[in-house]
């Protein structure tokens, strides 16, 4: 019996699956980068010039940058960099670092030129690819953010394509003298990264398509892991990684999403669908733009295509609103579908939904 472990939160959990039942296992690759090249390209910053990293969302990738960074500051015997993040993970970004740096909470209230943000380049469903242009415009944009809501390709996820919502991103983003440290990585490691202006570094989203997009079969049944903790700390992060697998999954098919979500729904827009104070109409054409709507709006379209199954820690009634199947755990997820589709379902496992893109 092939025993195959996913991310799940900050654990990893085991599905073990027959063999007769495993259709296929699906994981993101590409040449991981060494520590020398690593290293290297980073001595192209001018580490001496005050710096204050900004790191938006945490994962191994963003924390390899930085203490290859502190590396460098070390060798040459200058200060660390400051780090800014949000107060929620600012314990994960501690751990590791050296003695000497700090982590303060990032005060959004102004952008000023020391700031370098650092992240990973993901897809996404309203922009194609999710960057820090983009990452910046949802928090900071909420005009801006109406009119690229507005420009979305269609009311069914688009990840992986040129969006004109991804065109507003960059407009946005040329407002600000900032930097930007943009990372493409697989479950391995890091695969490719860029430094500059957030409207240039985005360009890696060609190194994001070149090492995740991955032809499949037409799949009746899925489980799909997002392959890292900062990829489904809530429902709306999650569901990028269901849109990007989605795509094969034939008609009434089954998708399964493994996603912790330890900070809940992580989306004014669903909460208040939940809470019955938004209804789908408004999602079309709305007057305001409300955080997560194009999610709500996926779901609701996507639902007289395939079923949509989750694992998770939210409570059974918001999954039930929101047309999904509430599951317990991964034993039962798979007991689902052979029940459901039949005792020789053939399934297929995504280990690192958040960085492939299937089609």
């Amino acid at each position: 019996m092939p025993e195959i472990w996913l991310n799940y939160g900050s654990t990893e959990i085991v599905l073990d699956i027959r063999a007769e039942n495993l259709n296929q296992k699906v994981d993101s690759d590409g040449k991981v980068m060494n520590d020398d090249t690593i290293t290297e390209r980073l001595k192209s910053i001018n580490l001496a010039k005050p710096m204050e990293l900004v790191v938006l969302h945490n994962s191994k990738s963003i924390q390899k940058i930085i203490t290859s960074l502190f590396t460098i500051c070390e060798q040459k015997s200058l200060p660390f960099p400051k780090i800014l993040s949000d107060k929620k993970i600012a314990n994960q970004i501690r751990e590791g670092l050296p003695e000497g740096s700090t982590v303060s909470e990032f005060d959004d209230s102004e952008i000023n030129p020391e700031l370098v943000f650092v992240g990973e380049v993901e897809f996404d469903g309203l922009f194609g690819y999710e960057t820090i242009s983009t990452r910046l415009l949802k928090r900071f944009g909420q005009e801006s953010m109406l009119a690229a809501y507005a420009k979305r390709k269609s009311n069914s996820p688009a990840p992986g394509q040129p969006t004109e919502s991804f065109v507003e991103a960059t407009k946005f983003v040329n407002n600000f003298d900032i930097q930007a440290i943009e990372i493409v990585a697989g479950s391995s490691g890091i695969v490719d990264f860029a430094v500059g202006h957030p409207s240039q570094t985005c360009s890696l989203t060609k190194s994001l398509e070149a090492s995740a997009v991955k032809d499949v079969d037409e799949q009746k049944s899925m489980i799909i892991s997002t392959g890292k903790d900062s990829s489904n700390r809530s429902l709306a992060k999650s569901l990028s990684s269901l849109w990007n697998c989605t795509t094969p999954i034939k008609k009434d098919g089954l998708a399964i999403l493994a996603a912790e979500c330890q900070d809940g729904l992580g989306s004014e827009a669903i909460q208040q669908y939940v809470e019955g104070r938004m209804s789908p109409d408004r999602l079309k054409n709305p007057t305001k733009y409300i955080d997560g709507m194009e999610n709500l709006l996926y779901l609701h379209e996507s639902r007289p295509d395939f079923q949509v199954g989750i694992i998770s820690t939210l409570p059974e009634l918001y999954a039930k609103k929101l047309g999904m199947i509430p599951l317990s755990g991964i034993k039962q997820a798979v007991e689902y579908i052979l029940k459901t589709q039949g005792p020789r379902q053939k399934i297929s496992i995504v280990i690192d939904g958040a960085r492939l893109l299937l089609r």
